[in-house]
Formats: structure tokens, sequence, C-alpha cells
């Protein structure tokens, strides 16, 4: 099974779908945007989407609601949990001081 997030216009996450692996085949390949058309279809035309990984393969970290979205890091992040802590550039996780 794919997970997708869906953002909103901050691209913050709101929820994550579940689509089935047979929804995203693409001449016996998965793909992204087959399963990003799969819940374009499915959501009534809602557009904002992201695939997310249980096992952290792609998108740094696992899409919870309340995460967001960075395009230019191509990572979900965490919500910060204190000012005084600062973000991992490579886990994209926030370290206490």
């Amino acid at each position: 099974m794919a997970h997708f997030a869906k953002l909103d216009e901050n691209n913050v996450v709101l929820e994550v779908n579940v689509v089935n692996n047979n929804d995203l085949l693409q001449d016996g390949i998965e793909s992204e945007a087959k399963g990003i058309q799969f819940l374009i279809d499915w959501s009534g035309g809602y557009t904002n989407w992201k695939q997310t990984s249980y096992n952290n393969r792609i998108r740094k970290n696992f899409a919870g609601i309340g995460y967001t979205y960075d395009p230019t890091r191509d990572a979900f992040i965490p919500p910060q949990p204190f000012p005084s802590w600062t973000l991992n550039e490579t886990t994209c996780l926030w370290d206490a001081p």
C-alpha cells in the first residue's frame, strides 16, 4: 500500500490516505503521478498531494497531520516542538539544544 499526504495551500499535512499499489501502476511500474491522479479523481478534484513512505525511503520522514512539506528539501518536517530546537538538515527532524 502507498501513502499520500493531502496538503493545504501552505503545504501543511491535513491527512494521510492509503492507495492500493495497483492504482499506482503505469506500464507495470509504480508512479507517484498515477497515484496523485487517482486521488484527484477520488477526492473530487483536490490537487495538492505528495507521496510519503513509512520506511522513510522518500521525503525523509513519514508525513503526519501538522507536518509541513518543504519542496526545497523535498521532505516532510514535523512541527517544531520548542522555539529553541533547531532543524537537522540531514534528517529534517528537530534537535534539542
